[in-house]
Order: C-alpha cells, then structure tokens, then sequence
C-alpha cells in the first residue's frame, strides 16, 4: 500500500480501539457501514474477517485512498448516498472541540474539528443514524473525553438508543471511550 498521504487520518490508539472493539462485536454475517473510513484500515480489517462492508468518507484524499485498498466508499458527508440497512454502523468522528479562529482550511480539518464543543458532527450522525439500522443492527462510536461524554449520552438517548461503554484507555491527558448504541425496544412500545 502507499504511503497515507498528509491529508488522511492515519490510523492511530483511537483507530486500534475502534478496530478492537469491531471485531469484538461484529459477526462474518454482518453488513457493516463505516462512517468516515479515513486511510480504511477498519473497513479493510473487517472485510478480512468476512463482514459486508460499505464505507463513506468525506475528504476525496481518504476515499480515493481507501478504495485503492480494496474497501468499497463512496464520497460523502455522513449518510448522503447511502440505502439500506446495516448490522454494525461505526464512527471514529470529529470531536476535538474547536474555535473557529483555530479551524485550517484543508481535507484533514474534517478528521478533527468537531465544531466548539466538539459534538457538531456527532449529533448530525446519531440524528440520521438509527434510521440506517437493521432490527437488530449497533453503532459504535469513538468519542473522548474532551467532547463530553455525559453529554453524548444524551444524544444517544435523544435518538432514541440506549448506550454502553464497550472500551476506553487514556492516552495524553483525554479518554477515548468506545460507546456501543442500540435502539432502545422498551422505548418503542
């Protein structure tokens, strides 16, 4: 594979979690959607492992990149372009918490900026999310301490799912925290 050019997330501690987390979670059976694929070192690992996997990605650098690797993307913001329904829907997001004076105009700002409180993004996800979710279908989403996670939970519980923390380390002063969502059945009735 060729070098990850500069303006692609690379994989990191936060990508080695999310992956962790995955392949604890998902089944060779499943349709899995990948928001956001960056260098799709995930989608790639899990089609390994003998999941369906579709992947978005905003940044044309990534999308390109991850499709020279093998992993099915299209190029897009979050769900556009995307039908159907899947098992496992997951999301490294943005969620650095950014002023607007601090925000630079390149391809990787989109990997990073998660709008002031860093939850821009992820409320935009988890309001379209569920309605891409099979019966029994997840999401796991990376998040961090810097983005608030009481506050996340709540827009989980907004969107009508209930959440478990499925993984988490400390790494440089923040906690990354794998969150598994599910549409909450009780809910419902």
């Amino acid at each position: 594979m060729p070098i990850i050019p500069p303006q692609v997330y690379s994989p990191a501690e936060d990508t080695v979690l999310l992956l962790n987390a995955s392949l604890r979670i998902v089944s060779p059976s499943d349709r899995v959607l990948e928001i956001g694929t960056g260098s799709g070192a995930i989608a790639a690992a899990l089609m390994d492992f003998g999941a369906t996997v579709a992947a978005t990605d905003i940044n044309p650098l990534a999308a390109s990149y991850a499709y020279r690797r093998g992993v099915p993307v299209i190029r897009c913001n979050l769900f556009e372009g995307i039908r159907g329904s899947f098992d496992l829907i997951l999301f490294n997001p943005p969620y650095l918490p950014t002023a607007p004076d601090e925000r630079i105009d390149d391809w990787l700002e989109y990997a990073l900026d998660g709008g002031e409180d860093g939850r821009e993004t992820i409320r935009r996800f988890l309001a379209a999310a569920p309605a891409f979710l099979s019966s029994n279908g997840k999401i796991l989403l990376l998040i961090s301490s810097l983005t608030g996670i009481p506050e996340v939970l709540e827009l989980f519980a907004d969107a009508g799912m209930i959440t478990f923390a499925v993984a988490e380390e400390s790494i440089e002063g923040e906690k990354l925290v794998v969150l598994l969502g599910m549409k909450d059945l009780c809910r419902a009735l």
